[in-house]
């Protein structure tokens, strides 16, 4: 039995720095010192922001992480043990070259970010083992709570959806009654 459901989302190291054309949220310095963030629901991010990209880029420690199609397969294998082991579910799951969408099932309430942690940390080390020590992963993620069964089934359907994926499994039992597996 599960009690809770979270689309849980992380980009690879270098992918989407703080002053992106596309947008973004987490912490981050101002140009007056200050740290800022602004990830709160309903608040439109902050987009293009030269100064901040460009420091951004500058203050990396490594260049950016792009994923093959083998570090996927490994990934994707991790994710099924972590989860198992944890005695969580995960319906769907993409791997892209540079982020991961995982929808994760969980008995109790554990602290989202614990999820998303576990799941890091855990893919990291295999990743580490196989193909050498590295920066993968950005330093935080998305957790968004999925609140009934119509979410969950959306968020399997957007995850299925992803452009250009290295690796995509979806339970098929978890998408609209309407649509068919891919």
């Amino acid at each position: 039995m599960f009690d809770r459901a979270w689309l849980i989302t992380w980009t690879c190291y270098g992918n989407w720095l703080p002053g992106d054309a596309r947008g973004f949220v987490g912490h981050y310095p101002a140009e007056d010192g200050t740290r800022r963030i602004n990830n709160a629901a309903g608040v439109e991010p902050d987009h293009d922001v030269e100064w901040l990209r460009r420091y951004s880029e500058r203050v990396q420690k490594e260049p950016p992480v792009r994923l093959t199609a083998q570090q996927a397969a490994e990934l994707v294998t991790q994710f099924r043990e972590t989860a198992a082991y944890r005695g969580w579910a995960v319906p769907a799951l993409a791997v892209m070259s540079n982020h991961i969408h995982l929808v994760v099932l969980v008995p109790g309430d554990p602290e989202p970010e614990t999820i998303l942690h576990s799941f890091k940390s855990y893919g990291s080390r295999r990743l580490n083992r196989v193909f050498g020590r590295r920066e993968w992963w950005t330093s935080s993620g998305s957790t968004r709570k999925l609140t009934d069964e119509t979410a969950i089934r959306t968020a399997a359907r957007y995850v299925r959806d992803q452009a250009n994926p290295l690796q995509v499994e979806v339970d098929a039992s978890w998408l609209l009654n309407d649509e068919p597996a891919s």
